[in-house]
């Protein structure tokens, strides 16, 4: 059975703990740009939600790589700035998935 793995910054990591989800923290951009990758390569992880300002941050060799990811599937979650292109970025995510432009509404 594959993991749904969050990876955040430790105010909201405290959250995603008391429901039982593997979480991870990170204190910076910087230190979520090391870790990430090493979470997709677990073999069990399946889904892996990311802090959308960390999701923001990552270079654009990472964000390829996890485009071109089927698994795991890498989403935002929003953040404490809440800059937006998270929706965006789920549409894209269903499209490949499923072959349709599914538009989600707030």
């Amino acid at each position: 059975m594959y993991k749904f793995m969050v990876l955040t910054d430790p105010d909201t990591a405290a959250g995603f703990r008391m429901a039982g989800v593997d979480t991870w923290e990170a204190w910076n951009i910087e230190e979520a740009r090391r870790m990430l990758p090493e979470l997709m390569l677990e073999g069990d992880a399946g889904i892996i939600a990311v802090n959308e300002d960390f999701m923001q941050g990552l270079d654009e060799r990472l964000m390829n790589r996890i485009e071109r990811s089927a698994r795991p599937i890498v989403i935002p979650i929003p953040g404490r700035s809440r800059k937006g292109g998270g929706m965006d970025y789920i549409e894209r995510l269903l499209r490949r998935a499923i072959g349709y432009n599914v538009v989600l509404r707030r």
